[in-house]
């Protein structure tokens, strides 16, 4: 399997970002980083710390609007993202909530372990995957623990633009609530509901009957843990595209576990897996993507950098255009449109890209194509499968040339 990318020219099947992004060493952050001093870190619940982060020269910080979130370096060349929680109306402070995580990546531990008070701290440029429709009559907001987060500056908003709105709140317990002096009076109003359920999320929201009918003009926001996010997206199906609205944590399966049960006995528990190739049309070098790897990754190894930030599907910063081809997308943040024109780079296995079959092929390079599938079935009787269709279908593409100068790579799908 083969497609091709262009690091530069938008006529061509991949549009590479243009701005590469600098190494990261132990000590190094990226040179377009803000550096930002922890004026007040404050508990807000069971595992929840906010940290008030400003200009060491009292500067205003760039603008952001609600539902925006800042990437955070760390000294290890990691980078996390976290949602801003105050009003977007301040310009002095960002407000960001870090749930304690032990088994996650570490970013959480660490702001927990090592960020305090009077710190510099490094973060990105404000992005915003997950900004309020400003044709919605009312904003149903859906929070699941931490996913409170950039709830709390969606409401600033809202109430600053005097739009309806009304939120839901699931947690553990009151404990485990963040903001609860802030949400106090939204409470007594009936503006904010909430829901304790003591661990078992079968006792607290009702999310199926919620969601069962839309009203008109109803956009629902939500954003919590996998499970919350499951429940939330079965429950809206039915509702209008384009009136739901979602922020993820954390990326979907790890490359492992997004592998068929075939691909993992075939290639074992520590093997390279199966790829596929990626062309740059500007200037033809070919890279081949092995199972285990992203697309940004062999770039860079290569030599072609592409800016990536959270390497999850989250952010949005390496995504990149490409005009043909069969791709499987596991971001999380691109409607069916964007993803029609643009995926992303940087997320693991990802992607099965099959260039389409030129009609101008000649018969001598049909006959070609057929030796090269007779050549396939022998590989795979050395590897050990020796039917290897069905249940095997093996796929062989080329990049578009001569036929001399094809470049073959042997894709397996079940």
């Amino acid at each position: 399997m083969v497609t091709t990318l262009s690091d530069h020219d938008a006529s061509c099947i991949f549009h590479m970002n243009d701005v590469t992004e600098p190494a990261l060493s132990q000590q190094q952050y990226p040179t377009h980083a803000q550096r930002l001093q922890v004026r007040q870190v404050t508990y807000q619940a069971v595992g929840i710390n906010s940290y008030e982060l400003v200009s060491p020269e009292g500067k205003d910080l760039p603008a952001f609007t609600a539902g925006a979130h800042i990437d955070f370096y760390f000294r290890d060349g990691s980078v996390r993202q976290y949602s801003l929680c105050n009003d977007p109306k301040e310009r002095h402070r960002y407000l960001i909530a870090v749930l304690r995580e032990s088994e996650s990546r570490g970013g959480s531990e660490g702001l927990h372990d090592r960020v305090h008070v009077q710190r510099t701290v490094c973060i990105g440029e404000v992005r915003n995957n997950f900004p309020l429709n400003p044709n919605a009559k009312h904003h149903l907001l859906l929070a699941g623990g931490i996913g409170v987060t950039p709830m709390m500056s969606m409401i600033a908003e809202i109430q600053a633009n005097g739009e309806s709105f009304s939120m839901h709140y699931c947690s553990k317990s009151p404990e485990h609530m963040a903001f609860r002096p802030e949400l106090e009076e939204l409470v007594v109003a009936g503006k904010v509901i909430l829901h304790h359920d003591g661990g078992d999320p079968s006792q607290g929201l009702d999310i199926e009957a919620l969601l069962a009918t839309q009203e008109n003009g109803v956009h629902v926001y939500y954003c919590g843990p996998p499970g919350f996010m499951r429940a939330v997206k079965r429950a809206t199906k039915h509702w209008v595209d384009g009136t739901i609205h979602a922020e993820h944590f954390s990326s979907i399966a790890s490359p492992k576990a997004q592998q068929t049960a075939e691909e993992r006995k075939a290639v074992g528990d520590g093997g390279v897996g199966i790829g596929f190739q990626v062309v740059l049309a500007s200037s033809g070098a070919s890279y081949f993507v092995a199972n285990d790897k992203s697309i940004a990754e062999v770039l860079k190894e290569n030599g072609v950098h592409v800016e990536t930030s959270c390497k999850s599907g989250l952010c949005g910063t390496c995504k990149t255009r490409y005009l043909e081809g069969e791709v499987e997308h596991h971001d999380l943040i691109m409607d069916a449109d964007e993803q029609a024109n643009y995926r992303q780079l940087a997320k693991r296995r990802n992607a099965r890209l099959r260039q389409q079959q030129r009609r101008s092929t000649q018969s001598r390079d049909q006959l070609l194509l057929r030796r090269q599938s007779d050549a396939t079935r022998h590989i795979l009787r050395a590897l050990g499968i020796a039917r290897p269709w069905p249940p095997w279908t093996a796929l062989v593409g080329a990049t578009s040339g001569a036929p001399s100068s094809w470049s073959w790579t042997i894709w397996w799908r079940p």
